[in-house]
């Protein structure tokens, strides 16, 4: 029985990364779907026209990027593997850092993704998460004394919390994922603040204002905290030309 050809020869300059894009065309129209199997080395050699060492090192990006399972010369050949969120990290995360996306999109995008988590989580938390919310804003007062990476952690998990109690994982993937690349953008500049400590009060308050519209299930209330906080938090460090784009989110 001849096996089925998925997949096109490609010109043997980075070769690989040719390769990678073939079986991501090939998974993302379906044609092969979690459990499945690519075909074997061998097969794949002779489809897309390359040496072993280029199948192997497509293989080895498809695997890292949490797409299949590979095992070197397994005549089955490698398995695709049940779409996850979490496949959406790294791919998220390169965007994000590129140096083309400007800071005052990366900071809109947040006060969206941020305020629909704070509007799920009014409306869906459970008196168990209430609680864990609770207890993460606490955490935060208690890391202002520690410093500034403490409390930015303390800070991480307040929002880790409030996502997870919305119950998006999108949501919570592509929230951490903007929060990260915009403070490694401004955070030399949070540190040299005049007055941390102040900043770090701030974000406390502003925190626990979206603690008690969540607790009081006001959604409405808690999407609109979480959009204006931002904004005041971060709207110094945009150009002037940017910020229309984030004060257009301040008006619904």
């Amino acid at each position: 029985m001849t096996e089925e050809q998925y997949f096109q020869p490609v010109r043997p300059t980075r070769a690989y990364e040719a390769v990678v894009e073939q079986v991501e065309e090939t998974l993302a129209r379906g044609a092969l779907r979690p459990g499945d199997r690519l075909p074997s080395e061998r097969e794949l050699m002779s489809q897309f026209s390359v040496s072993r060492s280029t199948v192997r090192e497509a293989l080895r990006v498809l695997e890292s990027a949490g797409l299949i399972r590979s095992r070197p010369g397994d005549p089955r050949g490698a398995e695709v593997l049940p779409y996850s969120t979490k496949n959406l990290r790294k791919p998220l995360e390169r965007l994000a850092g590129r140096d083309g996306i400007p800071l005052g999109e990366l900071i809109q995008f947040r006060m969206i993704l941020e305020g629909s988590a704070n509007r799920l989580a009014a409306r869906l938390r459970t008196d168990e998460q209430v609680a864990a919310i609770e207890a993460a804003l606490e955490r935060m007062r208690e890391a202002i004394d520690e410093g500034y990476a403490a409390f930015s952690a303390a800070d991480v998990t307040f929002h880790d919390v409030v996502a997870q109690a919305g119950g998006n994982n999108l949501i919570q993937v592509c929230g951490e994922v903007v929060r990260g690349a915009v403070l490694a953008l401004i955070e030399d500049k949070l540190k040299r603040a005049p007055d941390s400590v102040a900043l770090m009060r701030e974000s406390v308050a502003h925190h626990a204002e979206v603690f008690e519209a969540v607790r009081h299930a006001d959604p409405i209330r808690a999407d609109r905290l979480a959009r204006c906080n931002l904004y005041e938090y971060y709207a110094s460090y945009v150009t002037e030309e940017s910020k229309p784009m984030l004060e257009a989110l301040l008006e619904e």
